[in-house]
Protein backbone atom coordinates (compact mmCIF):
# COMPACT_ATOMS: atom_id res chain seq x y z
CA UNK A 1 0.00 0.00 0.00
CA UNK A 2 1.06 3.63 -0.81
CA UNK A 3 0.46 4.80 3.02
CA UNK A 4 0.52 8.42 1.45
CA UNK A 5 -3.01 7.85 0.49
CA UNK A 6 -4.50 6.62 3.54
CA UNK A 7 -6.48 8.49 5.50
CA UNK A 8 -5.00 10.18 9.16
CA UNK A 9 -7.44 7.46 11.08
CA UNK A 10 -6.35 4.40 8.44
CA UNK A 11 -2.52 5.77 8.88
CA UNK A 12 -2.99 5.74 12.77
CA UNK A 13 -5.15 2.15 12.73
CA UNK A 14 -1.86 0.52 10.74
CA UNK A 15 0.42 2.19 13.46
CA UNK A 16 -1.51 0.65 16.19
CA UNK A 17 -1.09 -2.85 14.76
CA UNK A 18 2.33 -2.59 13.82
CA UNK A 19 2.09 -2.50 10.25
CA UNK A 20 3.84 0.74 9.77
CA UNK A 21 5.86 2.13 12.38
CA UNK A 22 6.19 5.92 12.82
CA UNK A 23 9.59 6.99 11.75
CA UNK A 24 8.51 5.50 8.27
CA UNK A 25 5.32 7.42 8.33
CA UNK A 26 7.27 10.60 8.96
CA UNK A 27 10.06 9.70 6.61
CA UNK A 28 7.54 9.18 3.78
CA UNK A 29 5.87 12.59 4.35
CA UNK A 30 9.53 13.96 4.59
CA UNK A 31 9.93 12.71 1.29
CA UNK A 32 7.11 13.87 0.11
CA UNK A 33 7.64 17.49 1.04
CA UNK A 34 11.19 17.41 -0.15
CA UNK A 35 9.70 16.29 -3.48
CA UNK A 36 6.94 18.77 -3.77
CA UNK A 37 7.62 21.68 -2.19
CA UNK A 38 9.89 23.18 -4.69
CA UNK A 39 6.73 23.24 -6.71
CA UNK A 40 3.36 24.00 -4.88
CA UNK A 41 5.72 25.84 -1.82
CA UNK A 42 3.01 24.78 0.55
CA UNK A 43 5.53 24.88 3.41
CA UNK A 44 7.35 27.96 5.17
CA UNK A 45 9.65 25.68 7.55
CA UNK A 46 10.21 22.19 7.44
CA UNK A 47 11.76 20.25 10.83
CA UNK A 48 13.37 17.27 9.12
CA UNK A 49 15.58 16.31 12.24
CA UNK A 50 13.07 17.49 15.22
CA UNK A 51 10.44 15.27 13.34
CA UNK A 52 12.29 12.28 13.44
CA UNK A 53 13.56 12.33 16.84
CA UNK A 54 9.68 13.20 17.71
CA UNK A 55 8.53 10.12 15.84
CA UNK A 56 10.67 7.97 17.76
CA UNK A 57 9.63 9.50 21.18
CA UNK A 58 6.15 8.74 19.71
CA UNK A 59 6.54 4.98 19.13
CA UNK A 60 7.82 4.07 21.90
CA UNK A 61 5.15 5.81 24.24
CA UNK A 62 2.64 3.54 21.83
CA UNK A 63 4.65 0.55 22.33
CA UNK A 64 4.46 0.88 26.23
CA UNK A 65 0.88 2.06 25.64
CA UNK A 66 0.89 5.20 26.88
CA UNK A 67 -0.60 6.59 23.13
CA UNK A 68 -3.79 5.17 22.19
CA UNK A 69 -5.30 7.44 20.64
CA UNK A 70 -6.42 7.23 16.65
CA UNK A 71 -4.23 9.76 15.75
CA UNK A 72 -1.02 8.89 17.54
CA UNK A 73 2.10 9.02 15.29
CA UNK A 74 0.09 10.53 12.46
CA UNK A 75 2.34 13.23 11.05
CA UNK A 76 0.97 17.04 10.45
CA UNK A 77 1.82 20.26 9.61
CA UNK A 78 0.60 23.35 11.46
CA UNK A 79 -0.39 26.88 9.68
CA UNK A 80 2.52 29.66 10.24
CA UNK A 81 0.31 31.76 12.20
CA UNK A 82 0.22 29.28 15.37
CA UNK A 83 2.67 29.43 17.75
CA UNK A 84 5.29 26.54 18.04
CA UNK A 85 7.56 26.88 20.97
CA UNK A 86 11.11 27.73 19.63
CA UNK A 87 10.32 27.24 15.96
CA UNK A 88 9.82 30.28 13.44
CA UNK A 89 6.25 31.62 13.25
CA UNK A 90 6.37 34.46 10.86
CA UNK A 91 2.65 34.58 9.62
CA UNK A 92 4.00 34.65 6.14
CA UNK A 93 5.06 38.38 7.13
CA UNK A 94 8.81 40.05 6.73
CA UNK A 95 7.82 42.23 9.83
CA UNK A 96 7.74 38.97 12.23
CA UNK A 97 11.73 37.96 9.97
CA UNK A 98 12.48 34.85 12.14
CA UNK A 99 10.65 35.23 15.18
CA UNK A 100 10.48 31.93 17.30
CA UNK A 101 7.81 32.08 20.24
CA UNK A 102 8.66 30.98 24.05
CA UNK A 103 5.20 28.99 24.12
CA UNK A 104 3.37 26.59 21.89
CA UNK A 105 -0.54 27.33 21.62
CA UNK A 106 -2.80 25.69 22.97
CA UNK A 107 -3.43 23.92 19.93
CA UNK A 108 0.15 22.81 19.64
CA UNK A 109 -0.11 20.98 23.56
CA UNK A 110 -3.01 19.43 22.74
CA UNK A 111 -1.85 17.88 19.25
CA UNK A 112 1.30 17.10 20.84
CA UNK A 113 -0.67 15.23 24.10
CA UNK A 114 -2.87 13.30 20.79
CA UNK A 115 0.56 11.91 19.93
CA UNK A 116 1.24 14.36 16.52
CA UNK A 117 4.43 14.34 14.78
CA UNK A 118 4.68 18.11 13.49
CA UNK A 119 6.65 18.04 9.94
CA UNK A 120 6.53 22.29 9.62
CA UNK A 121 5.07 25.28 9.28
CA UNK A 122 2.68 26.10 6.30
CA UNK A 123 2.71 29.01 4.05
CA UNK A 124 -0.32 31.41 4.01
CA UNK A 125 -1.72 35.06 3.18
CA UNK A 126 0.16 37.06 4.87
CA UNK A 127 -1.04 37.53 8.72
CA UNK A 128 -3.85 35.01 7.07
CA UNK A 129 -5.05 38.30 4.68
CA UNK A 130 -6.09 37.27 1.42
CA UNK A 131 -8.13 34.33 -0.53
CA UNK A 132 -5.34 33.12 -2.55
CA UNK A 133 -2.53 32.60 -0.50
CA UNK A 134 -0.75 34.86 -2.99
CA UNK A 135 0.50 37.46 -0.13
CA UNK A 136 2.79 35.29 1.51
CA UNK A 137 6.23 37.05 1.68
CA UNK A 138 8.07 33.78 1.16
CA UNK A 139 5.84 33.44 -2.72
CA UNK A 140 2.47 31.88 -3.49
CA UNK A 141 1.10 28.46 -2.78
CA UNK A 142 0.21 26.86 -6.12
CA UNK A 143 -2.82 24.72 -6.23
CA UNK A 144 -1.85 20.85 -6.67
CA UNK A 145 -4.70 20.28 -8.92
CA UNK A 146 -2.59 23.04 -11.50
CA UNK A 147 0.31 25.04 -10.75
CA UNK A 148 -1.05 27.74 -12.63
CA UNK A 149 -3.83 28.32 -10.50
CA UNK A 150 -4.37 29.56 -6.29
CA UNK A 151 -5.13 26.65 -3.81
CA UNK A 152 -7.12 29.26 -2.16
CA UNK A 153 -6.64 31.29 1.18
CA UNK A 154 -5.76 32.22 4.01
CA UNK A 155 -5.14 28.00 5.00
CA UNK A 156 -3.91 27.74 1.44
CA UNK A 157 -0.49 25.99 2.49
CA UNK A 158 -2.62 23.79 4.87
CA UNK A 159 -5.08 22.45 2.10
CA UNK A 160 -2.53 22.34 -0.38
CA UNK A 161 0.30 20.14 1.51
CA UNK A 162 -2.78 17.73 2.56
CA UNK A 163 -3.93 17.72 -1.17
CA UNK A 164 -0.24 16.39 -2.21
CA UNK A 165 0.18 14.03 0.18
CA UNK A 166 3.04 15.54 2.09
CA UNK A 167 1.33 15.49 5.28
CA UNK A 168 -1.65 13.41 6.25
CA UNK A 169 -4.05 16.28 8.14
CA UNK A 170 -3.09 20.16 8.63
CA UNK A 171 -4.03 22.81 10.86
CA UNK A 172 -5.43 25.81 10.30
CA UNK A 173 -7.07 29.46 10.98
CA UNK A 174 -10.61 30.30 9.50
CA UNK A 175 -11.51 33.95 9.77
CA UNK A 176 -14.03 34.43 6.96
CA UNK A 177 -14.27 31.22 4.88
CA UNK A 178 -9.36 30.34 5.46
CA UNK A 179 -10.30 26.51 5.91
CA UNK A 180 -12.96 25.79 4.10
CA UNK A 181 -12.24 27.82 0.67
CA UNK A 182 -8.99 26.40 0.17
CA UNK A 183 -10.26 22.97 1.39
CA UNK A 184 -12.36 23.50 -1.89
CA UNK A 185 -9.95 24.80 -4.31
CA UNK A 186 -7.88 21.75 -3.59
CA UNK A 187 -10.47 18.99 -2.95
CA UNK A 188 -9.87 18.22 0.82
CA UNK A 189 -11.91 18.30 3.84
CA UNK A 190 -11.94 21.13 6.21
CA UNK A 191 -13.85 22.44 9.69
CA UNK A 192 -14.50 25.67 10.60
CA UNK A 193 -15.75 25.21 14.18
CA UNK A 194 -18.11 26.66 16.58
CA UNK A 195 -16.46 30.15 17.43
CA UNK A 196 -15.34 29.01 21.03
CA UNK A 197 -15.26 25.61 21.32
CA UNK A 198 -11.15 25.37 19.77
CA UNK A 199 -8.91 27.34 22.14
CA UNK A 200 -7.49 30.89 20.14
CA UNK A 201 -4.58 30.96 23.18
CA UNK A 202 -1.16 30.74 20.64
CA UNK A 203 -3.07 31.94 17.56
CA UNK A 204 -1.59 35.18 16.33
CA UNK A 205 -4.57 37.51 15.96
CA UNK A 206 -5.82 38.52 12.96
CA UNK A 207 -9.92 39.12 13.85
CA UNK A 208 -10.34 38.39 17.06
CA UNK A 209 -14.03 37.79 17.45
CA UNK A 210 -14.34 35.82 14.20
CA UNK A 211 -10.51 33.93 13.84
CA UNK A 212 -11.15 30.04 14.54
CA UNK A 213 -8.75 27.12 14.73
CA UNK A 214 -9.77 23.83 12.80
CA UNK A 215 -8.66 20.64 10.97
CA UNK A 216 -8.01 19.77 6.84
CA UNK A 217 -7.70 16.47 6.18
CA UNK A 218 -9.12 13.61 3.83
CA UNK A 219 -12.12 12.84 5.23
CA UNK A 220 -15.14 14.14 7.73
CA UNK A 221 -14.17 10.99 9.65
CA UNK A 222 -10.61 12.24 10.33
CA UNK A 223 -11.62 15.60 10.87
CA UNK A 224 -13.93 14.63 13.29
CA UNK A 225 -10.98 12.78 15.27
CA UNK A 226 -8.65 16.28 14.88
CA UNK A 227 -11.78 17.86 16.41
CA UNK A 228 -12.09 15.47 19.54
CA UNK A 229 -8.41 16.29 19.94
CA UNK A 230 -7.99 19.91 20.41
CA UNK A 231 -11.78 21.30 20.95
CA UNK A 232 -12.10 21.78 24.69
CA UNK A 233 -12.30 24.76 27.03
CA UNK A 234 -9.12 26.76 28.09
CA UNK A 235 -8.89 28.95 30.86
CA UNK A 236 -6.00 30.75 29.10
CA UNK A 237 -8.28 32.07 26.28
CA UNK A 238 -11.61 33.84 27.45
CA UNK A 239 -13.74 33.06 24.50
CA UNK A 240 -13.47 29.47 25.42
CA UNK A 241 -16.86 27.78 25.55
CA UNK A 242 -17.72 25.15 28.18
CA UNK A 243 -19.34 22.34 26.68
CA UNK A 244 -19.30 18.77 26.59
CA UNK A 245 -16.63 17.74 24.26
CA UNK A 246 -15.19 14.80 22.35
CA UNK A 247 -17.85 11.64 20.93
CA UNK A 248 -17.47 13.09 17.54
CA UNK A 249 -15.94 9.76 15.51
CA UNK A 250 -18.27 7.63 17.66
CA UNK A 251 -21.27 9.53 16.39
CA UNK A 252 -20.61 8.72 12.86
CA UNK A 253 -22.75 6.13 11.87
CA UNK A 254 -23.52 7.37 8.20
CA UNK A 255 -27.82 7.66 9.13
CA UNK A 256 -29.81 10.93 8.32
CA UNK A 257 -32.98 9.79 8.81
CA UNK A 258 -35.29 12.94 9.37
CA UNK A 259 -32.67 15.12 9.26
CA UNK A 260 -33.67 18.69 7.74
CA UNK A 261 -31.22 20.55 5.24
CA UNK A 262 -32.42 23.59 3.94
CA UNK A 263 -30.82 24.62 0.67
CA UNK A 264 -30.96 28.72 0.75
CA UNK A 265 -32.20 30.36 -2.24
CA UNK A 266 -30.13 33.56 -2.25
CA UNK A 267 -26.69 31.08 -2.41
CA UNK A 268 -27.81 29.89 -5.58
CA UNK A 269 -28.50 32.98 -7.83
CA UNK A 270 -26.80 35.45 -10.35
CA UNK A 271 -22.61 34.84 -9.74
CA UNK A 272 -22.04 31.60 -8.82
CA UNK A 273 -20.61 29.06 -11.56
CA UNK A 274 -22.87 27.00 -13.38
CA UNK A 275 -20.81 23.65 -12.86
CA UNK A 276 -20.28 24.63 -9.22
CA UNK A 277 -24.08 25.11 -8.75
CA UNK A 278 -24.89 21.81 -10.10
CA UNK A 279 -21.93 19.87 -8.51
CA UNK A 280 -23.33 21.11 -4.78
CA UNK A 281 -27.08 20.90 -5.63
CA UNK A 282 -26.19 17.47 -6.78
CA UNK A 283 -25.04 16.54 -2.89
CA UNK A 284 -28.55 16.68 -1.81
CA UNK A 285 -29.68 13.50 -4.01
CA UNK A 286 -26.81 11.60 -1.94
CA UNK A 287 -28.20 13.33 1.27
CA UNK A 288 -31.77 11.84 0.75
CA UNK A 289 -30.63 8.74 0.11
CA UNK A 290 -29.04 8.59 3.29
CA UNK A 291 -32.81 9.69 4.94
CA UNK A 292 -32.15 13.52 4.93
CA UNK A 293 -35.14 15.53 4.21
CA UNK A 294 -33.85 18.29 1.87
CA UNK A 295 -35.63 21.50 0.46
CA UNK A 296 -35.21 24.89 -0.85
CA UNK A 297 -35.08 27.62 1.79
CA UNK A 298 -34.71 31.09 2.35
CA UNK A 299 -31.70 33.20 4.23
CA UNK A 300 -32.30 37.08 3.18
CA UNK A 301 -28.88 38.05 4.16
CA UNK A 302 -26.31 37.22 1.42
CA UNK A 303 -25.96 41.19 0.21
CA UNK A 304 -24.51 42.19 3.83
CA UNK A 305 -22.13 39.65 4.66
CA UNK A 306 -19.30 40.92 2.99
CA UNK A 307 -19.23 44.50 3.53
CA UNK A 308 -20.23 43.79 7.00
CA UNK A 309 -17.35 41.22 7.62
CA UNK A 310 -14.79 43.42 5.99
CA UNK A 311 -15.44 46.05 8.05
CA UNK A 312 -15.93 44.11 11.16
CA UNK A 313 -12.56 42.29 10.63
CA UNK A 314 -10.37 44.92 9.06
CA UNK A 315 -11.14 47.28 12.26
CA UNK A 316 -10.26 44.48 14.33
CA UNK A 317 -7.48 44.03 12.76
CA UNK A 318 -5.87 47.94 12.68
CA UNK A 319 -6.25 47.03 16.36
CA UNK A 320 -4.46 43.85 16.78
CA UNK A 321 -1.70 44.58 14.03
CA UNK A 322 -0.20 47.85 16.22
CA UNK A 323 1.78 45.46 18.46
CA UNK A 324 3.83 45.01 15.49
CA UNK A 325 6.57 47.95 15.80
CA UNK A 326 9.87 46.99 15.31
CA UNK A 327 10.71 47.12 18.89
CA UNK A 328 9.85 44.04 21.20
CA UNK A 329 10.33 41.22 18.15
CA UNK A 330 10.64 40.39 14.47
CA UNK A 331 12.17 42.89 12.20
CA UNK A 332 13.16 46.08 12.47
CA UNK A 333 13.99 49.04 9.73
CA UNK A 334 17.35 50.95 9.57
CA UNK A 335 18.13 54.01 9.31
CA UNK A 336 15.34 55.77 11.61
CA UNK A 337 15.33 59.33 13.46
CA UNK A 338 13.36 58.53 16.53
CA UNK A 339 10.53 56.22 17.89
CA UNK A 340 7.92 57.70 15.75
CA UNK A 341 10.47 56.97 12.83
CA UNK A 342 11.21 53.25 13.31
CA UNK A 343 7.62 52.63 13.90
CA UNK A 344 6.83 54.56 10.81
CA UNK A 345 9.68 52.84 8.64
CA UNK A 346 9.21 49.12 9.67
CA UNK A 347 5.46 49.09 9.33
CA UNK A 348 6.20 50.31 5.40
CA UNK A 349 8.79 48.26 4.93
CA UNK A 350 7.90 44.96 6.60
CA UNK A 351 4.07 44.90 5.98
CA UNK A 352 2.86 43.54 2.41
CA UNK A 353 0.16 45.51 0.21
CA UNK A 354 -2.95 43.81 1.23
CA UNK A 355 -2.20 44.04 5.08
CA UNK A 356 -1.64 47.57 4.72
CA UNK A 357 -4.79 48.36 2.51
CA UNK A 358 -6.63 46.26 5.56
CA UNK A 359 -5.29 48.40 8.52
CA UNK A 360 -5.92 51.61 6.77
CA UNK A 361 -9.40 50.72 6.00
CA UNK A 362 -10.02 49.34 9.55
CA UNK A 363 -8.64 52.56 10.91
CA UNK A 364 -10.56 54.15 8.70
CA UNK A 365 -14.20 52.84 10.06
CA UNK A 366 -13.10 53.28 13.79
CA UNK A 367 -12.13 57.06 13.43
CA UNK A 368 -13.84 59.74 14.94
CA UNK A 369 -16.51 60.91 12.70
CA UNK A 370 -17.07 57.43 11.36
CA UNK A 371 -17.00 54.81 13.92
CA UNK A 372 -20.76 55.57 14.22
CA UNK A 373 -21.64 55.42 10.44
CA UNK A 374 -19.45 52.21 9.50
CA UNK A 375 -18.29 49.99 12.50
CA UNK A 376 -21.11 50.37 14.59
CA UNK A 377 -23.51 49.96 11.42
CA UNK A 378 -21.30 46.36 10.74
CA UNK A 379 -21.61 45.57 14.50
CA UNK A 380 -25.77 46.00 14.10
CA UNK A 381 -25.70 44.69 10.87
CA UNK A 382 -23.84 40.86 12.61
CA UNK A 383 -26.70 40.92 14.97
CA UNK A 384 -29.34 40.66 11.94
CA UNK A 385 -27.19 38.17 10.64
CA UNK A 386 -26.75 35.92 13.65
CA UNK A 387 -30.82 36.64 13.85
CA UNK A 388 -31.50 34.87 10.13
CA UNK A 389 -29.44 31.96 11.07
CA UNK A 390 -31.35 31.23 14.39
CA UNK A 391 -34.66 31.49 12.21
CA UNK A 392 -32.92 29.07 9.39
CA UNK A 393 -32.36 26.72 12.47
CA UNK A 394 -35.80 26.90 13.92
CA UNK A 395 -36.45 24.53 11.12
CA UNK A 396 -33.57 22.79 9.68
CA UNK A 397 -30.40 20.88 10.97
CA UNK A 398 -28.53 22.16 8.21
CA UNK A 399 -27.86 24.35 5.47
CA UNK A 400 -26.21 23.71 2.47
CA UNK A 401 -24.48 25.95 0.24
CA UNK A 402 -21.76 26.61 -2.17
CA UNK A 403 -17.90 27.18 -0.98
CA UNK A 404 -17.00 29.69 -3.24
CA UNK A 405 -18.44 30.81 -6.69
CA UNK A 406 -16.17 29.42 -8.97
CA UNK A 407 -13.16 26.66 -8.78
CA UNK A 408 -9.90 28.23 -7.90
CA UNK A 409 -8.38 30.96 -10.16
CA UNK A 410 -5.39 31.60 -11.96
CA UNK A 411 -2.53 33.14 -10.10
CA UNK A 412 -2.52 36.49 -10.07
CA UNK A 413 -6.32 37.17 -11.24
CA UNK A 414 -7.33 37.91 -7.78
CA UNK A 415 -4.87 40.22 -6.87
CA UNK A 416 -5.44 42.37 -9.83
CA UNK A 417 -8.71 42.89 -8.34
CA UNK A 418 -8.70 42.87 -4.75
CA UNK A 419 -12.88 43.69 -4.51
CA UNK A 420 -13.08 41.07 -6.71
CA UNK A 421 -11.17 38.40 -4.40
CA UNK A 422 -13.53 40.07 -1.12
CA UNK A 423 -16.47 38.65 -3.28
CA UNK A 424 -15.10 35.26 -3.19
CA UNK A 425 -15.88 34.80 -0.27
CA UNK A 426 -19.28 35.41 -0.13
CA UNK A 427 -20.95 32.54 0.60
CA UNK A 428 -18.23 31.50 3.66
CA UNK A 429 -17.94 34.83 5.77
CA UNK A 430 -21.81 34.88 7.52
CA UNK A 431 -20.86 31.49 9.08
CA UNK A 432 -17.97 33.23 11.16
CA UNK A 433 -19.86 36.65 11.92
CA UNK A 434 -22.56 33.92 13.39
CA UNK A 435 -20.13 31.89 15.15
CA UNK A 436 -21.45 28.87 13.48
CA UNK A 437 -19.67 25.27 12.36
CA UNK A 438 -19.30 25.03 8.89
CA UNK A 439 -17.88 22.38 6.61
CA UNK A 440 -16.19 22.11 3.47
CA UNK A 441 -15.95 18.89 1.51
CA UNK A 442 -15.25 17.56 -2.02
CA UNK A 443 -18.28 17.05 -4.54
CA UNK A 444 -16.63 16.49 -7.84
CA UNK A 445 -14.64 18.14 -10.32
CA UNK A 446 -15.68 20.86 -12.63
CA UNK A 447 -14.49 20.98 -16.89
CA UNK A 448 -11.18 21.76 -16.29
CA UNK A 449 -10.49 18.92 -13.81
CA UNK A 450 -10.98 21.42 -10.40
CA UNK A 451 -12.18 20.53 -7.46
CA UNK A 452 -15.22 21.71 -6.22
CA UNK A 453 -16.71 21.67 -2.88
CA UNK A 454 -19.90 21.93 -0.82
CA UNK A 455 -20.72 23.63 2.25
CA UNK A 456 -22.74 22.52 5.59
CA UNK A 457 -23.38 24.70 7.91
CA UNK A 458 -24.57 23.97 11.03
CA UNK A 459 -25.87 25.80 14.27
CA UNK A 460 -23.97 26.68 16.88
CA UNK A 461 -22.10 23.22 18.69
CA UNK A 462 -23.53 21.66 15.86
CA UNK A 463 -20.24 20.38 15.04
CA UNK A 464 -21.84 16.73 15.23
CA UNK A 465 -24.19 16.88 13.11
CA UNK A 466 -22.08 18.45 10.32
CA UNK A 467 -20.04 15.75 10.11
CA UNK A 468 -22.49 13.23 10.29
CA UNK A 469 -23.92 14.85 7.06
CA UNK A 470 -20.46 15.21 5.60
CA UNK A 471 -19.18 10.98 6.56
CA UNK A 472 -22.98 10.38 5.38
CA UNK A 473 -22.05 11.94 1.50
CA UNK A 474 -18.34 10.36 1.91
CA UNK A 475 -19.98 6.96 2.21
CA UNK A 476 -21.69 7.07 -1.06
CA UNK A 477 -18.96 9.43 -3.37
CA UNK A 478 -15.34 9.27 -3.68
CA UNK A 479 -14.43 12.54 -4.67
CA UNK A 480 -12.41 12.48 -1.07
CA UNK A 481 -9.89 9.81 -2.77
CA UNK A 482 -9.35 11.84 -5.78
CA UNK A 483 -5.36 12.97 -5.97
CA UNK A 484 -4.29 15.40 -7.84
CA UNK A 485 -1.97 14.96 -10.79
CA UNK A 486 -0.14 17.49 -9.89
CA UNK A 487 1.11 15.50 -6.45
CA UNK A 488 2.75 13.19 -8.93
CA UNK A 489 4.77 15.48 -10.45
CA UNK A 490 2.50 17.21 -13.29
CA UNK A 491 0.07 19.88 -13.76
CA UNK A 492 -3.20 19.45 -15.44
Amino acid sequence: MDILDLSALALGRAIQKREVSVEEATRAALDAIEGANGQNNAFITVLPDEALARAAAVQRQIDDGTLTGPLAGVPLAIKDNICTKGVKTSCASKILGDFKPPYDATLTEKITAAGGVVLGKLNMDEFAMGSTSETSYYGPTRNPWDLGRVPGGSSGGAAAAVAARECWYAIGSDTGGSIRQPASYCGVTGVKPTYGTVSRYGLIAYASSLDQIGPLARTAEDCAAILDAIQGRDARDGTSLEGDYGGLLASLDGNLDGMRIGIPAECFADGLDAEVSRRVLAVADVLRGRGAVVEECTLPIMEYVVPTYYIIACAEASSNLSRFDGVKYGWRAEGYRDLTDLYNKTRTEGFGDEVKRRILLGTFVLSTGYYDAYYRKALQVKAVIQQAFDRAFARYDLLLMPVAPTTAPRLGESLSDPLQMYLSDIYTVSVNLAGLPGLSMPCGLDGKGMPVGAQLVGPALGEGKVLRAAHAFQLDTDYHTLRPQAAEGGAH
